[in-house]
């Protein structure tokens, strides 16, 4: 039996999942989770960077994301001085650090894609999704 059909739910910090894959995508699914672990995976990053990086998402979007991220221990949130402005940085986790071989994969089989299917193009920000 795989293990992942040991039992018929799976129960995560007090959450029922039917199986591995629905946590999985609880925790890294949606259009920024994943996108937004890519952009920490080679090193932290301040919130401004990650905006910057990210342009085609809203600051209030960007920054619920983070939350929850950090929220799932896949993110973690240093903030460096006592008073404003002060400097917060996000950086993966080690549990954070355990998706990069699943960001790998992703990301090479999305230009593989590109590659036969599709075409690299520069766009206007407004025009990205």
């Amino acid at each position: 039996m795989k293990t992942e059909c040991i039992g018929d739910h799976i129960k995560l910090k007090g959450k029922i999942y039917p199986c591995t894959v629905s946590l999985t995508m609880d925790l890294v699914g949606g259009k920024w989770k994943a996108v937004i672990l890519y952009h920490l995976k080679e090193e932290a990053k301040r919130y401004s960077e990650l905006r910057k990086e990210l342009a085609a998402v809203t600051e209030m979007t960007l920054s619920l994301q983070l939350k929850q991220l950090e929220k799932d221990g896949l993110v973690s949130r240093k903030v460096f001085g006592e008073k404003p402005p002060v400097k917060v940085v996000y950086s993966l986790t080690d549990l954070g650090k355990t998706f990069i071989p699943v960001l790998d994969a992703i990301t090479e089989w999305g230009n593989r894609l590109v590659v036969e299917k599709g075409e690299f193009v520069n766009v206007p920000e407004k025009e990205t999704i």
